[in-house]
Parts: C-alpha cells; sequence; structure tokens
C-alpha cells in the first residue's frame, strides 16, 4: 500500500526552468534599465540593446511557462479546488497592484497636503537654498504648472474606458452562455477600446504644460498615471491572448479562466482610473480656480 498512487485533487507540477529563465531575465531587464538611464559596464547613457534583451527575454519567459499552464488545464490538472488556489493567486496578485497605486495616491496627497511644510522651520529659513524651496512648495499645484482641464480628453478616457468595462462583461456573459459570437464581438470592442484609451493617453501628454522633471506635481502626475497606461497596455495584450484562443477554440463556457482573471484585471484598471481621474485631474483643476 505504500507504494500505491496517491489520489488527491491538488496538481503537483513537474520541475520546470521558467522560474530561473525568470529571474535571469529580470535581472537582465534591471541591469538594462539603469544601463539606459545612466550607463553601466562602460557602456554610455542611453545604450539600448540591453534593454531591449530583458525585455525579450521576460515575454519568451511568459509566453513559454503560460502555455506550459494551458496544456495543464487541457491535461485535466486544474481540478475545482486548483482552480480556487489559481483565484486565489489572481486576487493576491491584483491586491499586490493595488498597493503600487496605493504608493503613488499616497505621495500625490502628500505633496498636495503637506507641500508647505516640506521645508521646515528646523532649517535656517534665511538662506536663499531655502527660500527657494518654500517658494517652490508655497502652492499646490506649483506656480507655473498648467493643469489639464479634466473635462476634455481625460473626460473622454474615462468613457472609453468604462464602455470597454462594460463591453468585457458583456464578453464574459455572452461566454458562459456558450455564445462564442457575441463573446468574441464584444471581446474585440473591448480590445478596440483599450487601444483608444493609450492613444488618448498619448495625445494627451503631448499637451501637457508640465514636464516630469521639471516639478513634483509633473513626476507624481506621470509616475501615477503612466502607470496606470502601463497596465492598460498589458491588460490590452491579455485580453488580445484571450480573443486568439477563444477564436481557436480554446475557451469554453466550462473553461474558461484565463478569461475571466483577464476581466478581473480590467475592471480594477477601470477602478484604479476612476480616482486618477477624480484625485489627479478633477481636484487639482478646481483647487486652481477653473
Amino acid at each position: 500500500m505504500a507504494h500505491d498512487e496517491v489520489k488527491h485533487d491538488y496538481h503537483l507540477v513537474n520541475p520546470s526552468p521558467w522560474p530561473l529563465f525568470g529571474s535571469m531575465g529580470m535581472i537582465v531587464l534591471a541591469l538594462g534599465a539603469v544601463t539606459y538611464m545612466k550607463g553601466l559596464f562602460g557602456m554610455p547613457e542611453g545604450t539600448w540593446w540591453l534593454l531591449a534583451v530583458g525585455f525579450a527575454s521576460i515575454i519568451w519567459v511568459m509566453v513559454g511557462w503560460w502555455r506550459e499552464v494551458i496544456k495543464e488545464g487541457r491535461q485535466g490538472d486544474h481540478t475545482p479546488v486548483v482552480q480556487i488556489g489559481l483565484r486565489y493567486g489572481m486576487i493576491l496578485f491584483i491586491a499586490s497592484e493595488v498597493m503600487f497605486f496605493v504608493a503613488w495616491f499616497w505621495s500625490f496627497f502628500e505633496f498636495a497636503i503637506f507641500h508647505g511644510a516640506r521645508v521646515g522651520e528646523t532649517f535656517d529659513v534665511s538662506n536663499p537654498i531655502y527660500q527657494e524651496g518654500l517658494s517652490r512648495f508655497a502652492e499646490w499645484p506649483p506656480a507655473g504648472v498648467e493643469v489639464f482641464d479634466p473635462f476634455h480628453l481625460p473626460l473622454m478616457n474615462t468613457l472609453v474606458l468604462l464602455l470597454s468595462g462594460t463591453t468585457v462583461t458583456a464578453a464574459h456573459h455572452a461566454l458562459q452562455h456558450d455564445n462564442r459570437k457575441t463573446a468574441i464581438l464584444m471581446l474585440f470592442i473591448t480590445i478596440v477600446l483599450g487601444v483608444s484609451f493609450t492613444g488618448l493617453q498619448v495625445l494627451e501628454y503631448t499637451h501637457a504644460g508640465f514636464t516630469y522633471d521639471g516639478t513634483l506635481y509633473g513626476s507624481a502626475f506621470f509616475m501615477a498615471t503612466g502607470f496606470h497606461g502601463a497596465h492598460v497596455v498589458i491588460g490590452t495584450i491579455f485580453l488580445i491572448v484571450c480573443l486568439i484562443r477563444l477564436m481557436s477554440g480554446g475557451m469554453s463556457a466550462k473553461k474558461h479562466l484565463g478569461f475571466e482573471f483577464a476581466a478581473w484585471y480590467w475592471h480594477f484598471v477601470d477602478v484604479v482610473w476612476l480616482f486618477l481621474f477624480a484625485f489627479v485631474y478633477v481636484i487639482p483643476y478646481l483647487v486652481m480656480g477653473h
């Protein structure tokens, strides 16, 4: 009996090289980013090829690793118990992403609320350096910064993203009822809306009245909205992969865990944008008396 096969609902994965390759790719990506921005290993600032190798490595790992996960699902390894574990994993991943945005919002609120106290009485305020610092933090947004009118391009982007949230929900609902034609159509529309959002974001950046390194307001704004834009691009790629799998018959009404996760991720992106629109666009605009 000791040598009999153990029967259980859990999936014990086979040894895989992908975690090792993924770690190596991340190291190359980090070194490439440092090299591109500051120069490293004798390579001058602006050297891009190491960064490109890092990106290519990560993409290769993701494709290979997720291909293995899809294969496991087709083999029946994703039992109901395993699917619960996968759902928990996706929830924890989204929670970690939420904390990234909490950090950006925290910094933005700290800049906005305590900007006048950033250079305090513990310093020699008669020093010209600190006088200059005090003048820069005398108001928020800083003097000279022309904030966006939230009721033009930002509002349009908000409507586009909210509409994409409804279409991805419609696609999920159609797939649950085995209506593949409607699911494919709604998912395609969602992807088009996601690409449109990214395009409008790029257009908006070209009209910015401030720069990334000009003020704390500029750095906070571009980090928060740019980080969100990167998530929109990632989510769009996620949905494109789901569309390809759906059109090739890789998903069904009973087996579409990947699409469910993509829909969760997309709704997370939607909700984060609503907070960005309210606190990064609308409130600074109103504070400046528009």
